[in-house]
């Protein structure tokens, strides 16, 4: 088991892409602190998990609530003395709400933003100090094809919350070289999951999508798991900084 031993915090952990890698670090030994504004969901994850003999437990958070975000992390400490890994996954799409810059509110400008990457940014920003102290952690970015190139126009809040995401990935990597703190991020693309439901639930928009990506098919939540596992664990001992694309090819052509 490739993380035997080491303490996950992973946020967004109710549904899609969070629980796949929530319940994947359990079964590689990890210790998983699953963190989500879902609470039900984020519960239900935890109750799988520990059903199979495994450690985790789940705390209530708003990713975007400084407040609930340092009493996550401090819950993790106090519980479990250290957290090794994080895995920034919480996020939202609102695809009913978004517009091109001139028509979008700044209500949901404010509200994706938010979530999306002032979340990412509290999240990181609280768990970097147990790890300065143990010196050593492992800090995993959820990005987006949509915050790397112009291909979805009118997502304008989330595309540049997920443009944050990717200068996040590299102004934290190059901070925390020196303290062992790797800080990576994870670009997924056209996953089938809960977030993305409101495109691909029509069979016709379902299938133009998958025709995009050049190895035929959506992408599923356990597609994730192995990149996870391996920026989670000590085998990318040697790799920050970087992007690391699970797309099926989307973004290679």
């Amino acid at each position: 088991m490739r993380l035997q031993g080491k303490v996950a915090v992973v946020t967004g952990s109710a549904v899609g892409l969070g629980r796949a890698v929530a319940t994947r670090f359990a079964r590689e030994g990890a210790t998983v602190v699953g963190a989500d504004i879902n609470e039900p969901d984020g519960a239900a994850t935890v109750d799988r998990i520990k059903e199979s003999g495994l450690a985790a437990m789940f705390v209530p958070t708003d990713v975007s609530d400084e407040k609930a975000v340092a009493a996550l992390m401090r819950t993790a400490v106090e519980e479990f003395g250290r957290i090794d890994i994080l895995y920034n996954n919480a996020a939202v799409l609102c695809s009913d709400r978004e517009a091109v810059v001139h028509e979008l509110s700044s209500d949901t400008w404010d509200f994706v933003i938010g979530v999306n990457l002032r979340g990412a940014f509290l999240c990181a920003k609280y768990a970097v100090p147990p790890m300065l102290e143990q010196g050593s952690g492992s800090i995993i970015h959820t990005g987006s094809p949509t915050g790397l190139t112009g291909c979805a126009p009118k997502l304008t809040a989330y595309s540049v919350s997920k443009g944050g995401i990717a200068g996040l990935t590299k102004v934290m990597a190059a901070a925390y070289a020196g303290n062992n703190i790797r800080v990576n991020s994870i670009v997924p693309g056209t996953m089938d999951t809960p977030m993305n439901r409101y495109i691909l639930a029509d069979p016709k928009e379902r299938e133009e999508y998958r025709r995009a990506v050049p190895l035929g098919r959506l992408g599923q939540p356990e597609d994730i798991e192995g990149i996870a596992v391996f920026l989670a664990s000590d085998e990318s001992a040697y790799c920050t900084g970087g992007t690391y694309m699970c797309d099926g090819g989307l973004t290679a052509v």
